[in-house]
């Protein structure tokens, strides 16, 4: 019984029924995760995972994805084509009811397609819906067909119904090619932004010809004077793979360990590929997919391989007698210390956690992988005794290691306490702790850190001078970057610890924010401290707790007797805009950094969070995230001076 007093009436009135495409409108994030630059590729993903299904089933070797000059996005293929017949019960075709039905697909009992990406049955209806039109064209017994869809009024219903189909699917041609070509417009009223980004889909394609060896693959970005065109082709597959990811790295056996096998449980046929190279990075680097869909957030197939490694080089150690009395046994983590991994799996029907397939959940799949790994790894190491052998004693090594950052991390906590008085002096402290609200600001040097420390919220905002460059840590044995003094404050402030200490649980500040100049040194200083997080502290960034702050380039102003109007121009395309804005007898102020603005300019400009603009770091392609920082900040010299021959501006 209800006592406090009267309440809304709640009967079947109140509820809401959503047809065809709708659910997917009012929730998008339950299908593509997001409305942003994540959720507007990932419903590339879902057609590029539908065309690849094809070409890994045996059905065609091509692939393209062309981003035509209106914005809209093609993805074709040259495989069989969706089925074009008329469905006997829905009566409506094969094209119609992938388009507009939740869960209708060729793909549930593995009679078409042995292993998919694609595997739910919404993808393509999913992008139909969030799209302001969709035009698919098949290729099929010797005909082109075409259909359209678009946001339509359904007498029905009566209410604008997402992705009609606003013509019946129609002959348009003959052909003698099959496959299948779709073109789609995103919705401007539901992803934040319709601008598609060719360095995202230009990795998500080169992983994908790595992990297919022999297909083709060509990405063509039509919207510039000059349309750019590239082709992705590999022979070798994932040793081409691997050989990309350590292209920047020393590795310590020239060739890497490379085995496949087959296997059978209950009603499951699951196959695998793995690659694996140990170099001398400090960090482990493993990249896992499931019937070629990353799987970010690893899985069973992952878990499976950690677990067979470990177990096979723990038993050749005791065989070769390479643990001592005295050295500390090491674990699956030591063991994978410097290792770059590619850990693939195709498997007749994975399950996921959530429709985005980050996770794999199958428990087969760890067996089946755990036991392969075990056994294929005993075999390679009876055949590379001596290789093996130092990958054990850097193993041991890399246990003493860590013994000694647990130790240190401990007497760090015991110093620290509850409290915040080793920070005194050195960071500006918040006087709330509640971790959603508060934000640690990294600001680059003293007299820019004085007047953030004057200009911030101090009920929220915890402000950290950084005097000049901290030291490049991916060239830093882990000692030195231990013993670095504004490294330990930092680790101190922030409260997680780092590597395999790290601990989500204790981490004192929700937003982490770099706040440099906007100049070449800024630039510099960024990049070092996205390294060190990188490296270190990794989840800030998988969490979504790392941002950039962004400075104003230009303040532009004019006094009159009304007081002083003023705009701040955050990018070169932005002080037109503002100058105009302001009128005639503007004037403009270049800013050189940020000690530059007074306290009141620096909040108004970069801390306020109702007008400053921040940059999320987000790791959306992990492999290229991991190129490219031992690129840049790594020891291999001439990989960076390639790079910068054909992308700086000298």
């Amino acid at each position: 019984m209800n006592t406090m007093g009267e309440t809304a009436s709640y009967d079947v009135t109140d509820l809401t029924s959503l047809e065809k495409l709708e659910p997917v409108r009012v929730r998008p994030g339950m299908y593509i995760g997001s409305t942003g630059v994540k959720g507007l590729h990932h419903c590339v993903w879902e057609l590029l995972d539908n065309a690849i299904d094809e070409i890994s089933n045996g059905y065609g070797d091509r692939a393209e994805v062309i981003i035509n000059k209106d914005k809209s996005i093609t993805v074709q293929d040259n495989g069989r084509g969706i089925p074009t017949g008329i469905h006997p019960i829905k009566k409506k075709s094969g094209v119609e009811m992938v388009y507009t039905e939740l869960h209708t697909g060729g793909k549930f009992d593995n009679k078409n397609y042995k292993t998919s990406g694609g595997l739910h049955g919404v993808g393509a209806a999913v992008v139909n819906a969030l799209s302001a039109w969709t035009e698919v064209e098949v290729r099929q017994g010797g005909f082109l067909y075409r259909q359209r869809f678009e946001n339509a009024y359904d007498k029905a219903l009566k209410r604008i119904m997402p992705g009609t189909a606003v013509t019946p699917l129609e002959k348009v041609d003959v052909t003698v090619e099959t496959g299948t070509r779709v073109t789609f417009m995103p919705d401007k009223e539901v992803f934040s932004t319709i601008d598609f980004k060719v360095e995202i889909i230009d990795e998500r394609l080169q992983e994908l010809a790595f992990q297919n060896k022999g297909i083709t693959l060509v990405l063509r970005d039509l919207r510039k004077e000059e349309p750019f065109e590239k082709v992705y082709h590999s022979e070798r597959g994932l040793l081409d793979f691997i050989e990309y990811l350590n292209e920047s790295k020393t590795v310590i056996h020239a060739e890497p360990i490379i085995f496949e096998g087959e296997r059978q449980i209950t009603n499951l046929s699951m196959s695998a590929e793995i690659c694996m190279q140990f170099t001398d990075s400090t960090t482990e680097y493993i990249a896992s997919y499931v019937n070629n869909i990353p799987t970010t957030e690893a899985g069973t197939h992952e878990a499976g391989f950690k677990a067979g490694m470990t177990r096979a080089f723990k038993e050749w150690a005791k065989k070769l007698n390479l643990l001592k009395e005295k050295d500390k046994e090491f674990d699956g983590e030591d063991l994978r210390e410097g290792i770059t991994a590619i850990v693939q799996i195709r498997i007749s029907n994975p399950i996921f956690e959530g429709q985005t397939k980050n996770k794999l959940a199958n428990s087969e799949a760890y067996t089946m992988m755990n036991d392969l790994v075990y056994s294929k790894l005993c075999e390679w190491i009876e055949d590379h005794k001596e290789v093996a052998s130092n990958i054990i004693s850097n193993a041991v090594d890399a246990a003493t290691r860590r013994e000694k950052i647990r130790k240190i991390n401990e007497a760090e906590k015991k110093k620290i306490g509850k409290g915040a008085a080793p920070l005194a002096g050195k960071i500006a402290v918040c006087s709330l702790k509640d971790p959603e609200l508060c934000e640690f600001i990294v600001v680059e040097g003293d007299s820019a850190g004085g007047s953030a420390k004057q200009a911030r919220d101090r009920r929220f905002q915890s402000i950290m001078p950084s005097k000049g460059k901290i030291m490049n840590t991916e060239k830093q044995k882990l000692e030195n970057v231990l013993g670095s003094e504004e490294l330990k404050i930092f680790n101190t402030a922030i409260g997680t610890g780092i590597l395999d200490n790290y601990r989500e649980e204790d981490l004192r500040y929700g937003k982490i924010i770099i706040m440099s100049d906007a100049d070449v040194d800024g630039y510099h200083i960024r990049t070092l401290w996205m390294t060190y997080i990188y490296r270190y502290m990794r989840p800030l960034i998988m969490n979504g707790h790392l941002y950039l702050a962004q400075p104003p380039l230009y303040k532009v102003y004019k006094a009159d007797k009304k007081g002083e109007k003023v705009k701040y121009a955050y990018i070169e395309e932005e002080l037109e805009k503002a100058r105009k804005e302001i009128g005639k007898g503007a004037l403009i102020q270049r800013y050189k950094g940020l000690g530059e603005m007074n306290p009141e300019q620096l909040w108004e400009t970069t801390l306020n969070p109702a007008t400053r603009t921040l940059h999320q770091v987000s790791i959306e392609d992990a492999s290229k995230a991991e190129k490219m920082v031992s690129l840049l900040m790594g020891d291999v010299v001439e990989p960076r001076k390639n790079y910068m021959y054909k992308y700086a501006e000298f």
